[in-house]
């Protein structure tokens, strides 16, 4: 008999050893009786320049209590802790993309997309005429995805070939870059289009020899597919794209703050963000910056604006941003330069770009929201875009805006340092392969070689002291921070360090959205917003940064992604 017993507790004491290792492969001990997580033996870099580097990390339900060894750890959880071996990997802060368009991503509005590599125009109208027979009863066919550079080397009008593929219903094609839209007859003469009508502010109704050419350029098509939109009245689209699609996408990338960098509140997309919030779909802290209406009037708008504004501390959304643009697209020829281009597609009495918001506008908004407490995004790409946002600033802003300029792909050397002396921020977007050095010269042909060397110079900024953001403009760029931190580092000559570009992904990005103080990097009393990553970027090639990819999310203490 006691033969047996010794059997039984020799068998037991095995099988609870094999137990614990089992769960020391998959990286939990899990413990009751606590609101206590540890996660050690990790390679967490904190962006705290005080504790670059520790091995655990103690949070209490969505609070960091402990950044430290893992000696420390285990000495100041609490018993009944949970335990989370990291099994060596690193851990960063959660990514903050302080400029995408979430809601315009997952909307459902879209009922086809072109393949932006086609050259020839007509080759289009099989796939527009497909997607009319799929799509019978919405009230305007909405497309997606063509380059422009492919309707201005038309053989014939543009607007005879898309009449051709539809012309009994409004017909409207986003370009690949939203500066531009391709519409029908029918859509111009619902818009009221017709070849006397004036361009509007900051947009371009295209015409050859007073024939109307079915192109809109910048806000001139920009107010058409508003129109279009609203027509489709497409708001639970909208909610369930992001609930569906949009934020587990998010999470997948390991990004746990956004700003939105384009709310059309005029279509109320501000109260389905609103309707997310109430709900707890939330899944990410969100700022709405919200859209200065071009051709708006400006007393009703900044008085409309001014009613909008939400800085609720304990709400994950937050509306205390507007977005404007200076100018608009270079390969439009619309970014706004100090010199002329070199061709001329519009025949206008200037050709040096244009405005959506002169400097003096600018200036007045900046006056006017400011102190409600409202940062400007203001969309810059040209030289002299930049130039004028920054007058504006200089002019109307003060010491308690957080201002920053997203593109910044043109910028004079002399403006360089402004960025610094005005504490505006320079919002970069280098995801994209053009945005690489080996695409510069593209652009020779419209604004010379010296004008197109060094695109977007993040490293020149630097140097000056300019605080850097690094964001996608999701989805003309990817969503993934990994391609956008490898092309940060690896651009020479206009590039960062690794170190840098991290920064730029988190706690510069959370101090545009005025949460430094709660997020951003991993420290003592700040939020438990963090990533583990498959691979130590540290470790690999930089040109091997973009293969990493996020094995866990976690957000205000809770894990909303696994891999």
């Amino acid at each position: 008999m006691k033969k047996m017993k010794l059997v039984v507790i020799f068998l037991t004491i095995i099988l609870s050893t094999k137990s614990c290792t089992k769960k020391e492969e998959i990286g939990i001990h899990t413990q009751l009786n606590s609101t206590q997580k540890m996660y050690y033996n990790g390679k967490i870099y904190t962006v705290n320049d005080k504790q670059p580097w520790a091995e655990a990390m103690i949070i209490d339900k969505n609070e960091i209590i402990f950044v430290g060894s893992n000696a420390e750890a285990e000495n100041k959880l609490e018993k009944g802790g949970e335990k989370i071996n990291l099994l060596g990997k690193l851990v960063l802060p959660g990514f903050h993309d302080v400029h995408m368009h979430p809601m315009e991503v997952g909307s459902t509005t879209t009922s086809f997309e072109l393949n932006e590599e086609e050259v020839n125009p007509e080759n289009y109208i099989s796939t527009i005429k497909k997607a009319a027979r799929e799509n019978p009863d919405v009230a305007w066919l909405i497309g997606f995805g063509h380059s422009i550079e492919t309707l201005f080397q038309a053989k014939r009008n543009p607007l005879k070939i898309i009449d051709e593929a539809v012309s009994d219903r409004p017909v409207i094609i986003m370009e690949q870059t939203s500066h531009s839209m391709w519409i029908n007859s029918k859509g111009l003469e619902l818009a009221g289009i017709t070849a006397t009508t004036k361009n509007p502010q900051g947009g371009i109704i295209m015409k050859e020899k007073g024939e109307l050419l079915g192109i809109l350029i910048d806000n001139a098509g920009d107010v058409v597919f508003q129109q279009a939109v609203t027509a489709l009245n497409d708001a639970n689209g909208e909610y369930d794209g992001m609930v569906q699609f949009v934020l587990p996408e998010l999470a997948k990338h390991g990004i746990t703050s956004v700003s939105d960098a384009r709310t059309y509140w005029k279509r109320n997309q501000h109260k389905t963000w609103g309707n997310l919030a109430a709900d707890n779909k939330l899944t990410a802290r969100f700022n709405l910056g919200l859209w200065a209406y071009p051709a708006a009037n400006d007393i009703e708008q900044i008085a409309a604006l001014k009613k909008m504004f939400s800085n609720d501390k304990n709400s994950l959304l937050k509306i205390n941003q507007i977005k404007l643009y200076s100018d608009g697209i270079t390969h439009n020829t619309t970014a706004a330069l100090h010199s002329n281009y070199k061709e001329d597609y519009f025949g206008l009495a200037t050709n040096n770009g244009l405005n959506y918001f002169s400097e003096a506008r600018i200036a007045t908004y900046i006056k006017e929201l400011e102190n409600v407490g409202f940062d400007f995004h203001i969309h810059a790409i040209g030289n002299r875009g930049v130039t004028e946002a920054l007058n504006a600033i200089e002019q109307s802003g003060t010491s308690n805006g957080r201002h920053r300029l997203t593109h910044v792909e043109m910028v004079d050397i002399g403006d360089l340092k402004r960025f610094k002396q005005l504490n505006v921020t320079a919002d970069a977007q280098v995801a994209g392969t053009f945005t690489q050095p080996h695409h510069w010269h593209e652009n020779d042909y419209l604004v010379g070689s010296t004008l197109a060397n060094n695109l977007i110079p993040i490293k020149s900024l630097k140097e000056v002291g300019a605080r850097v953001t690094l964001s996608s403009d999701w989805n003309v760029s990817s969503l993934n921070p990994f391609i956008g931190i490898q092309n940060a580092v690896t651009r020479a000559p206009q590039n960062i360090s690794l170190s840098e570009a991290i920064k730029s992904y988190t706690i510069n990005g959370a101090y545009v959205m005025r949460q430094e103080d709660k997020v951003g990097s991993l420290e003592v009393g700040k939020l438990a917003d963090f990533v583990v990553v498959d691979k130590n970027i540290f470790e690999i090639p930089s040109n091997q940064i973009k293969t990493a990819k996020i094995v866990k999310t976690v957000f205000n203490g809770k894990e909303i992604y696994k891999k």
